[in-house]
């Protein structure tokens, strides 16, 4: 081999050596996950599940550094802007998919300036009314949404926000139409419907549970594949025969692009492992999540498909967050 390529060979050699000592010895101090949203909701459990477990796992703190607003903006630049070495994670759900279309104006790119380390866990969609609406199963909410056009209310925790896309989302495969009322919070949105100051909600779980055990809410089907064990009696969208409804949350773990390869591989393999615990696996089903764990390439076409999906919905509906 010439010298004009045994140099660079050298080089390449001695990065991958230096890559894997790096990720030997990692981590030797805390690591922070930023949860681009306030604490209390879905995004914050889910969170504190898994940096509990890495904090067990890998021997150090991984502490939860929540940073709300903006739709989770304001704590991804965070980490978009952090030192590329493992140090600092990004939580992220479905809206990280669906900002680079709703703002027009971000400072980081969703796509290129974040590394994919592994997907959590999936969690299915709750559609839910106010008890006093003559509708008892899903079938008679489209039917009594298409007989009243605009006429109902549909909650959510903001324009752009996830509850938002799903709720259109809902809207056109069923083809009806109903009203947005966006508000500041998942928790004072359901508290309205529970009221009947709104009609409508379509949202997780977990949020709606307590409404619904007090029967402030009567819930009509939950989306995804199975039914939920928290509410066996509650059938699956399809089952309740609107077939083609796909708007399940999920959650996810990012770092800065730039980010060693060999760290975030054995970041992405110790949450596989973790994911793999039954008693995690319980934990989560607590919380109407299921493990739904994918590596740093795969994690990484699922969020380019779900980036298409919500920005052909975005356009076509025209909503913007800014």
């Amino acid at each position: 081999m010439s010298r004009k390529f045994l140099v660079p060979a050298v080089a390449l050699a001695l990065a991958s050596t230096l890559g894997a000592a790096r990720a030997e010895g990692y981590p030797d101090r805390p690591v922070r996950i930023v949860i681009p949203f306030a604490p209390g909701g879905s995004n914050d459990i889910v969170g504190r599940l898994i940096g509990e477990e890495l904090s067990k796992s890998l021997g150090q703190p991984f502490i939860v550094d929540n940073r709300g607003g903006a739709g989770g903006t304001i704590g991804t630049e965070v980490v978009a802007k952090s030192r590329p070495d493992g140090y600092t994670l990004l939580l992220i759900s479905t809206p990280h998919t669906a900002n680079s279309t709703l703002y027009k104006k971000l400072s980081y790119d969703p796509n290129k300036d974040f590394a994919p380390i592994a997907r959590l866990a999936t969690a299915p969609l709750l559609i839910s009314v106010y008890p006093g609406l003559p509708v008892k199963t899903l079938s008679d909410l489209i039917a009594y949404a298409k007989a009243n056009p605009g006429k109902l209310n549909y909650v959510s925790s903001g324009v752009g926000s996830s509850q938002h896309l799903v709720s259109e989302l809902f809207e056109i495969r069923a083809g009806i139409s109903m009203t947005h009322v966006p508000y500041k919070g998942a928790g004072a949105a359901l508290t309205d419907v529970a009221a009947g100051h709104a009609q409508v909600s379509v949202g997780t779980v977990l949020q709606a549970l307590p409404h619904v055990k007090a029967n402030r809410l009567r819930p009509l089907a939950v989306s995804g594949t199975q039914r939920q064990a928290v509410l066996p009696e509650v059938p699956t969208v399809q089952e309740a025969g609107l077939a083609g409804y796909d708007g399940d949350n999920w959650w996810g773990i990012l770092a800065p692009a730039g980010t060693p390869p060999a760290v975030v591989d054995k970041l992405s393999k110790t949450i596989g492992d973790i994911l793999a615990k039954p008693d995690m696996r319980q934990r989560l089903a607590a919380e109407s999540a299921s493990v739904a764990y994918l590596s740093p390439e795969p994690f990484g076409k699922f969020m380019a498909g779900e980036t298409t999906k919500w920005a052909e919905l975005i356009k076509r509906l025209g909503i913007q967050a800014d």
